[in-house]
């Protein structure tokens, strides 16, 4: 599996590359507090029709964590540095969560570099500045610990928690092993955003996934992303915040029936 470090304006990213070299690109952008390795369970579904790009965000995973501000923008020039040192011209995108924030900006700033877009359980704003600020200062002063808990709650179902320990223990330990300063840097991100306006300039033709028990990104937060985007579809899936592991398979073919209509 080629595995790169790439250099970002002093921040190594780390990123995985996988699947056919000629096929179209299929490039994935995971959630706050995870890894690329969020996205186990697509590999094998998407890397039979696309060449796919994985990466972790700064501040995550093996990627370098700086220390400052970050910006939704910060973040978006990240994945066109990697689209550059890779030399591809368009990707399709799939976000989730931050990663859909990040594929709002792409849509937005740099449409040219999109054939189609791809926004999973995520939002254009998030109103509640005061649950940022307290994330990032439990983080910065306690560290991971205190808020694994909470996020699991929010990410998966009662019913998904119970019925899959193996899963649950697979991402706390992405948790936990979040850099403190990475997680509080792409809060801040999170916290200063505001797409409400701009989305309605994306051209690209745009998925929205949502979550139908999502408490985090909720299906209205979905409806209204897609009612601001000329054309936008949307699909809701019965699953939390992170729908690709909790519906592994519905949501890979819900990818790639959009990525490959019939």
């Amino acid at each position: 599996m080629p595995m790169t470090m790439i250099d970002v304006d002093g921040c190594p990213i780390h990123v995985e590359v996988e699947g056919p070299e000629h096929a179209p690109v299929l490039m994935l952008s995971n959630s706050l507090a995870t890894t690329l390795h969020m996205w186990d369970d697509q590999v094998k579904p998407f890397s039979e029709h696309f060449r796919l790009v994985r990466y972790d965000r700064r501040g995550h995973g093996q990627s370098g964590v700086p220390s400052g501000p970050c910006s939704i923008e910060r973040l978006g020039r990240d994945a066109l540095a990697i689209m550059d040192a890779l030399k591809l011209e368009t990707v399709n995108w799939c976000g989730l969560s931050i990663g859909g924030m990040v594929g709002m900006w792409l849509g937005t700033n740099a449409p040219q570099r999109l054939d189609k877009l791809i926004l999973s359980n995520t939002a254009c704003y998030m109103a509640a500045r005061d649950v940022w600020d307290e994330r990032i200062k439990t983080a910065r002063e306690r560290g991971m610990a205190p808020l694994v808990e909470a996020t699991l709650e929010r990410w998966f179902t009662k019913e998904f928690r119970e019925r899959e320990p193996g899963t649950m223990a697979r991402m706390r330990a992405m948790v936990l092993s979040t850099p403190p300063q990475g997680y509080a840097s792409c809060c801040e991100a999170i916290r200063d955003m505001d797409q409400r306006e701009t989305i309605a300039r994306i051209p690209a033709l745009t998925l929205i996934i949502a979550g139908r028990h999502d408490p985090a990104t909720t299906v209205e937060s979905a409806e209204f992303i897609r009612s601001r985007i000329a054309g936008a579809s949307m699909t809701v899936l019965e699953a939390a915040h992170i729908s690709n592991v909790e519906r592994p398979d519905d949501y890979a073919r819900t990818v790639l029936g959009f990525l490959q209509p019939t």
